[in-house]
């Protein structure tokens, strides 16, 4: 055949129709095996895809761990401040300085006369009227002395109404020159003489009249005994330092006196005759109101304060002598003022220095101090009242550290 009719032959051999085998209803051994192949390596493909996904969530979640940890151990370097905000100075402050009560009149009662007691009428706690007998001495001696001395200016009066006469008749004589001028002198001069020893013996006599009339012991104030130191029998001696120990002690409470030492930085508030308030331990919730009296102008140079007396009603006599109390002074602020816990002060080799927070960073600012009310203090500069200032700062905290404020509730309390 020519190379045309193979060719020919070929295209329709290619053109018939290919008569198809049916399918087995039951596939054979290799269409199974084919089968299970395709099978496994889908779920190979699968476990691959998943344990991949599984470590790229792996690797994504512990660099988003990483990242937390570093977030926070960056956190957890800046360190937390407690902090406050300046009060602003309104009305004026109050000082409590402490003071010593004392009664307003207090005095020790000496004998005026040496004797014997011989009766006592009033003890401790016995309030007593001025002139009130307190007590009597008995003085024998002294009776003695003012009899003597009564009987000495008898006589000397005597003496004296004879030389008045003598004197008149001398003088009378004189005036007919019967007498002489020298001889009449000295009549006169003689009159003189028993006039003076008749005025000292009626001295004496007064004198010893005045020591007897201190045989009677009298309160010399309206007051209350604190102390009696004497007995029946006892031995006294006039004045008060050759006796042993004083007869009475004596209070006047109806008015007591609050000394109290105000500081110098004080000194220019304290004002004689304005009100001061006045608490005692001893009576608790209860406040007293005193008047400043008087203040003694000068300060002193040992304890650097201005003694300062505040007087106190006492009508019914509940407060006693001695008592410790405190003295509630107004002292005026300073224009522009704020007041600051005490705690929150830094000293500081530079100066007096207080820790601001500014936009997350500490600002260590110089302050000046005026008044110190003990848990705070007033600050007359370098501080406003929209600063937030921070309480209990650490002795190693610098300007411009990082800062993180400390949460706190409605109420102020930390969370």
């Amino acid at each position: 055949m020519t190379i045309n009719e193979i060719n020919n032959h070929n295209l329709a051999v290619a053109t018939e129709p290919v008569e198809k085998d049916p399918v087995p209803n039951n596939p054979g051994p290799d269409n199974r095996g084919h089968t299970i192949s395709k099978r496994a390596i889908a779920i190979t493909a699968i476990l691959t895809v998943c344990a991949a996904l599984a470590i790229v969530s792996g690797l994504h979640s512990r660099l988003r761990a990483e990242t937390r940890l570093r977030a926070s151990a960056q956190a957890s370097a800046i360190p937390y401040v407690d902090v406050v905000s300046p009060k602003a100075s309104g009305d004026a402050d109050e000082i409590a300085l402490p003071g010593s009560t004392s009664a307003f009149n207090d005095t020790p009662i000496y004998a005026r006369t040496s004797g014997y007691v011989k009766h006592w009428y009033v003890d401790i706690g016995a309030g007593v009227k001025k002139g009130q007998l307190l007590a009597t001495i008995e003085t024998p001696e002294l009776d003695q002395q003012l009899q003597q001395a009564r009987a000495d200016l008898e006589n000397a009066e005597a003496n004296l109404q004879l030389a008045t006469t003598t004197a008149a008749r001398w003088q009378h004589l004189l005036e007919t020159d019967s007498v002489s001028h020298q001889e009449t002198d000295q009549a006169v001069s003689d009159l003189h003489s028993k006039q003076a020893l008749v005025n000292s013996g009626k001295a004496n006599v007064e004198r010893l009249e005045q020591l007897q009339a201190f045989e009677r012991v009298t309160a010399p104030f309206d007051g209350v005994v604190t102390a009696r130191n004497t007995d029946i029998g006892a031995l006294v001696q006039a004045g008060d330092n050759s006796g042993p120990k004083e007869l009475f002690h004596l209070a006047a409470i109806q008015t007591l006196r609050v000394y109290v030492a105000v500081p110098e930085i004080y000194a220019a508030f304290v004002k004689n005759g304005e009100q001061a308030k006045l608490t005692i331990d001893a009576l608790p919730g209860e406040t007293l109101t005193g008047t400043i009296v008087r203040n003694a102008d000068a300060i002193d140079a040992t304890s650097r304060t201005l003694n300062v007396e505040v007087d106190v009603a006492n009508p019914t006599g509940h407060l006693l002598p001695g008592a410790y109390a405190f003295v509630h002074l107004r002292v005026p602020p300073h224009p522009g003022s704020v007041t600051i816990p005490s705690n929150a002060l830094l000293f500081r080799g530079e100066g007096l220095r207080a820790g601001v927070v500014r936009n997350g960073h500490v600002e260590l600012t110089p302050i000046s101090i005026g008044q110190d009310y003990g848990s705070t203090v007033e600050v007359i500069s370098g501080l406003s009242a929209r600063d937030t200032v921070i309480v209990n700062p650490s002795d190693s905290l610098a300007n411009g550290a990082a800062v993180q404020l400390v949460a706190k509730n409605a109420n102020g309390a930390r969370q």
